[in-house]
């Protein structure tokens, strides 16, 4: 029965993306992105109950390393030619460096004759499985309904959507592939994959603008394949071994291994967007909306994440865990920053990804029991509130052809049901007993003994209730004197934002037993692999309240206080619908007839309007974005640095 979920979560995402692009019917296509997703969550779901465990070489019977092999030369072959189409000497440079690598590694290095798992399931693994088929499917069901509006808003003479949801559903295979594979060359296969899906969906409109960004993360990401590849070459050298646990297990903690680590961090930086990375995902905006929460939510971007965290043990207690820390502690204050100075809506989404990916990576650094819990629950909710928003944003941004948060002032009056799943959404990331929160107080806690973290954590932390704040502060504008619509949505589009709402609260309310269930036993298997490390249980659980020494964060008890709080909102505005409307007070020379106008020169009726500050002279993106990156390098140097 393992096998059977193991192929379902890797190989049949495979399989389905084949029959998306060859059976072009959209009835067809539908039951497919169905199918696949249902299939896709309960498998990922029903692997919890094998955990731990690990699978000999082979799946069903079947031995994929010389497929995989095939295959990884293929891809770089691809790459090679891109760049060589493009004339990119980047991505030439890049493809063709990783080529010679993997041929030297394969042919004259690797001894095929050794054995090792070729899956392996932890709960880290676990949870990232989850995230991927759970948080993935939902969006590639939202974008059933989405690209329909979307090809017919550009009048393509021809769809394109079924090559877009072969590589969409292919995508969420190679990232189950990636965070379950204990092979790393397997890894590193899956890793170049996830770079060329990513290509493909920033690509997909075919315009100038999408082709040029599409090019740059692609050769961007390159350079993380070359840095990736570079690591496992050193790495077999000193070891002998391409067992990922046994790699973690034996790793010896000199200047000469934390080399490769560093080259490992780098490939993470490069494919989780760091600074000063940033500028392929930011230009992935251009991208249909279902892209975008792909890259940000459950995929690519994690895989960034997952493959600093998955080998965070080996360089625990380092000066270099320590520039890991600071590096992503950094990119979480600057990143949340630039998002200050954005009034466009994926952006600031965008910039908000990185910075949380950056506090994710600071706890990688830091390195300590409660800092991995803090790293899983940001991993956990981060994706699902995420998602979210990029579905919220997308779905309005199709209403109102904007993506500028100031024309989506009074949305309540026309989207009234998404207006108010926004402002929730928004909440989600910043406010108690909400899991985001969770995870950054768990991130601050974990800290505690390093005072330059602790500061910009805290600082990032104030950023980012800034501008979530103010965001939603617009979505719950409310329209005076306008009637409110009663919002169509199609039924596939409603599902996944209400059960993605849904998941926020339910993940939110159970994280004391998530904690104890999942998390909590991760930790403690790290003190098997690396007995001095004094792993013990970072926080207690008891009545649904997160404690250790330092504080507590009291889940349960904060969500009956907003269940009171919710439920008195609701009558409030109920009572305030039966009141007479009144606008905002302009000097005593409203307009008797119209309160919000006012009386100007020669009496004519003006209305005035509202905006928020973007302080562009302090937190713009020209402003910044040199300055961050030039600190962002010099950090990335002495993290390297560190290993020597």
């Amino acid at each position: 029965m393992l096998d059977t979920l193991l192929f379902v979560l890797v190989v049949a995402p495979f399989i389905a993306a084949l029959g998306l692009y060859f059976f072009r019917a959209n009835a067809i296509r539908v039951l497919i992105v169905l199918v696949a997703g249902v299939l896709l969550a309960g498998a990922s779901l029903s692997l919890f109950s094998y955990a731990p465990f690990a699978v000999a070489p082979g799946l069903l019977g079947i031995e994929f390393s010389p497929l995989i092999t095939v295959l990884d030369f293929l891809l770089l072959f691809l790459f090679l030619g891109i760049g060589i189409r493009k004339r990119h000497a980047l991505i030439t440079t890049f493809a063709s460096t990783q080529l010679v690598l993997l041929a030297i590694l394969e042919i004259f290095l690797v001894k095929h004759g050794h054995e090792s798992p070729l899956f392996v399931g932890d709960s880290l693994s676990m949870l990232m499985v989850a995230v991927v088929s759970i948080v993935g499917s939902v969006i590639v069901i939202h974008a059933l309904p989405y690209m329909k509006n979307h090809e017919e808003h550009q009048h393509l003479q021809e769809s394109r959507q079924p090559q877009f949801f072969a590589v969409l559903v292919l995508f969420l295979g190679a990232m189950n592939g990636l965070v379950l594979t204990n092979n790393f060359l397997h890894f590193y296969f899956f890793f170049e994959l996830t770079t060329l899906c990513s290509y493909l969906l920033i690509r997909h409109d075919k315009t100038d603008i999408a082709i040029t960004n599409a090019t740059r993360a692609l050769w961007m990401n390159c350079l993380g394949g070359v840095a990736l590849l570079l690591a496992i070459t050193w790495i077999y050298l000193d070891l002998g071994t391409l067992d990922m646990q046994e790699i973690i297990r034996e790793a010896p903690q000199t200047a000469l291994f934390l080399v490769p680590c560093g080259l490992l961090c780098l490939a993470g930086f490069t494919k989780a967007a760091q600074l000063p990375f940033q500028s392929w995902l930011l230009g992935a905006m251009v991208a249909p909306t279902p892209t975008s929460a792909l890259l940000h939510s459950s995929t690519m971007v994690k895989a960034g994440v997952y493959l600093i965290l998955r080998f965070a043990p080996a360089f625990m207690g380092t000066f270099f865990s320590d520039a890991v820390a600071i590096a992503g502690a950094f990119t979480f204050l600057a990143a949340g920053a630039l998002a200050i100075g954005q009034s466009n809506g994926k952006k600031i989404l965008a910039y908000s990804t990185v910075s949380n990916l950056g506090l994710i990576i600071a706890c990688a650094g830091i390195n300590t029991p409660a800092a991995v819990a803090a790293a899983m629950f940001l991993i956990m909710f981060h994706a699902v509130s995420k998602a979210l928003m990029f579905l919220c944003v997308g779905t309005i941004e199709q209403r109102i052809a904007s993506r500028d948060i100031e024309d989506m002032r009074g949305l309540y009056a026309t989207m009234p049901l998404t207006a108010i799943i926004a402002v929730l959404g928004s909440l989600t990331m910043i406010l108690p007993p909400f899991g985001m929160l969770l995870g950054k107080w768990m991130a601050i806690e974990s800290a505690a003994n390093n005072v330059i973290i602790v500061v910009m954590l805290a600082v990032g932390s104030a950023i980012t209730v800034m501008y979530w704040a103010r965001w939603a502060g617009i979505f719950m504008s409310y329209p005076i004197g306008e009637r409110i619509e009663v919002e169509k949505q199609a039924f596939l589009t409603r599902v996944p934002l209400l059960g993605l709402l849904t998941g926020a609260f339910v993940l939110s309310f159970a994280a004391p037993w998530i904690y104890t269930d999942l998390i909590l036993p991760s930790i403690n298997q790290l003190s098997s692999v690396f007995p001095m490390a004094t792993y013990v249980t970072p926080f207690d659980t008891t009545g649904g309240i997160l404690a250790n020494a330092k504080g507590v964060f009291p889940t349960v008890p904060l969500f009956l206080v907003c269940i009171g709080g919710g439920l008195l909102a609701i009558m409030s505005f109920k009572r305030a619908k039966k009141q007479r409307a009144v606008g905002p007070y302009l000097s005593g020379v409203q307009i008797p007839d119209d309160n919000t106008a006012y009386r100007g020169p020669l009496r004519n009726a003006i209305h005035p309007t509202a905006a928020n500050y973007y302080l562009e002279r302090l937190f713009g993106e020209s402003t910044l974005t040199g300055w961050v990156n030039g600190a962002a390098i010099m950090l990335i140097l002495l993290m390297i640095g560190g290993g020597l």
